[in-house]
């Protein structure tokens, strides 16, 4: 006895599902990404680089490769000054 084709029509539709939310989830990956490879494993020192691009450029992803700090840059410093009290 074999399978009528009705009972395949729900599983295209499930794999097509599938299909339509990997897609999706790749695309948002790519474009939050700025189109770059998504960044795994990071440690202190890249989050530290990325709040400077952020600082800099204005996306985490971006990066400027100019040889002075563009202009406002300095007195974007992310370090609180303490108070010391003697």
């Amino acid at each position: 006895m074999g399978v009528p084709f009705e009972a395949l029509i729900p599983y295209g539709i499930i794999v097509a599902m599938f299909g339509v939310t990997g897609i999706g989830l790749s695309a948002t990956k790519y474009l939050g990404n700025e189109g770059k490879a998504a960044r795994w494993n990071r440690d202190t020192w890249d989050k530290v680089m990325m709040e400077r691009d952020l600082r800099i450029t204005g996306t985490l992803r971006g990066q400027y490769g100019g040889v002075e700090a563009p202009k406002g840059f300095e007195v974007s410093n992310p370090w609180k000054v303490e108070k010391r009290i003697f």
